[in-house]
């Protein structure tokens, strides 16, 4: 019996891909899995950018090993995919071939070109179809930019000879050898050219964009039949019959299926997705509405805070700067200090997320003394993401939502004890960590074994019983700390004017 998920997962930092068993009650257990790290291009100051084919080229590799490590492909039933969000890609239709490096959802190149439609009063028009704000954070401003940065590619995409998606659109393109060229709901939601009510691309908003039409994917529900692998690949032409970006199938994946539900992702950035229930909330606090997911019927919707650095932190301690040879390092380190010495780590490297939306922002560290050390700036780094995710909640409390009472996580920071509690602390709120914390494959295998037929629903499918952190913390102490890290987001708000 086919009982196997193949589920790829292309993030920001890597592409890998696991094998999932899907056993009594519908359990997704994990079998095998395969994973290549991904370069980033960084070409001038805030541009970020990816080779699609290398892209292409890991899925492959890893896709492949997996299921040789799972026992063949005829074990598999299905394909599910999730992905980095508003990635932008541009490829030949003939050849299959990328025109220009993907451009990464953490790039600020086009922040000129949406200031330029904010000033001219198109953002509510915009937000109120798809509940996005302007920023160049979403993919339209990128396809624009890179059909003007490609000589003859908008009048080519005009007659269909250049394509346009993001990364799972790219991927199904490979897959499919051409004969899909297909979105999910969620990834087009994210693009600033899909009404959310209706789930269908606005082509007044493709204009305003100057985005062709004719270049965009049709759009598909999460679990649909997206297409069919070409049998060459991998041996056999498994379907591919699940896709979402990668913060709403980590809501799946948790099984945050209800309104009132919410989790938070922390990987390179980190990504508080709140289930609202069935129909679009707008935000007037700088979150953004968007589609939780659209399966068999049922759809969700949510409202989401997008903070850019937060793995991402991590990492430049540990590759810019140099203080910790391994992120791991970070928990000891933090943990030797009583406090954390009035420093603050500001992570606007790629500006600004929810809810400040500052794109000019940069990197700014306050508070500095002769006292202070590595330490110091190791500790400041991993509070960061407790103040960063305290400042969407409040945004959430103030858009309505009821106060949250558990906020599920998940990604590689959560293996930091002191960075979890630390959340648990400011945000008020207990913070639950489940025991296999590849959320975001997880809820694209979830997806593709509904789309299969292999599970009836996405309900009552439970994840692992979660590590627990409760707050702990005073309220003066969470009061002192938190008025110190609003006057850093200040300082570096200012900075950038």
């Amino acid at each position: 019996m086919k009982s196997l998920i193949l589920a790829i997962d292309q993030g920001t930092t890597s592409t890998r891909a696991i094998a999932f068993e899907c056993g009594e009650g519908g359990r997704l257990r994990p079998l095998a899995v395969s994973q290549i790290e991904l370069a980033q291009h960084f070409p001038k100051p805030g541009w970020v950018e990816h080779d699609a084919a290398e892209i292409w080229a890991a899925t492959l590799q890893t896709c492949r090993e997996v299921i040789r490590k799972a026992g063949g492909v005829g074990r598999f039933a299905a394909v599910g995919i999730t992905n980095q969000r508003e990635t932008a890609v541009i490829w030949d239709a003939a050849t299959g071939e990328p025109l220009h490096r993907a451009i990464v959802w953490q790039d600020r190149r086009t922040a000129d070109a949406t200031g330029r439609l904010a000033a001219a009063g198109h953002e509510p028009t915009v937000q109120a179809a798809t509940g996005l704000i302007l920023d160049p954070y979403f993919s339209a401003s990128k396809f624009a930019w890179l059909l003007d940065a490609v000589p003859g590619s908008r009048e080519r995409c005009e007659r269909g000879e250049v394509k346009l998606g993001t990364i799972e659109t790219w991927l199904i393109w490979k897959l499919t050898g051409g004969a899909s060229h297909v979105t999910d709901a969620t990834n087009a939601s994210r693009t600033s050219l899909m009404d959310l009510a209706t789930r269908q691309w606005r082509a007044d908003l493709a204009e305003l964009f100057n985005v062709p039409m004719a270049g965009l994917p049709r759009i598909r529900d999460c679990n649909a039949h997206l297409g069919d692998c070409e049998a060459s690949l991998f041996g056999a032409p498994l379907p591919i019959h699940g896709a979402a970006g990668d913060q709403q199938a980590a809501l799946v994946g948790h099984g945050a299926l209800k309104a009132g539900d919410a989790k938070i992702t922390y990987g390179t950035g980190a990504f508080l997705v709140a289930n609202v229930g069935t129909a679009p909330v707008a935000s007037s606090h700088r979150l953004l509405g968007t589609l939780g997911y659209a399966a068999d019927g049922q759809v969700a919707y949510a409202l989401e805070g997008s903070i850019f650095s937060a793995g991402s932190a991590i990492q430049w301690l540990r590759d810019g700067l140099k203080v910790i040879s391994e992120s791991r390092q970070s928990e000891a380190m933090a943990q030797g200090l009583k406090d954390n010495g009035g420093v603050y780590l500001v992570p606007g490297f790629t500006g600004l997320g929810a809810p400040w939306w500052e794109p000019e922002a940069r990197g700014t560290i306050v508070g500095l003394t002769r006292d202070a050390g590595p330490a110091h700036m190791v500790r400041a780094a991993l509070e960061s993401l407790a103040y960063q995710t305290r400042d969407l909640l409040d945004a959430l409390a103030k858009d309505g939502a009821p106060k949250l009472k558990v906020l599920k996580v998940d990604g590689g920071v959560t293996a930091n004890a002191f960075a979890m509690q630390f959340v648990a602390d400011i945000c008020e709120v207990v913070v639950e960590r489940p025991a296999f914390q590849e959320m975001t494959a997880l809820g694209a295998a979830r997806l593709a074994a509904l789309g299969a037929g292999l599970i009836g629903d996405l309900e009552d499918h439970p994840v692992e019983a979660p590590a627990r952190w409760e707050p702990r913390m005073g309220a003066d102490e969470r009061d002192r700390l938190l008025k110190g890290w609003r006057g850093a987001v200040k300082a570096a708000i200012i900075a950038a004017q």
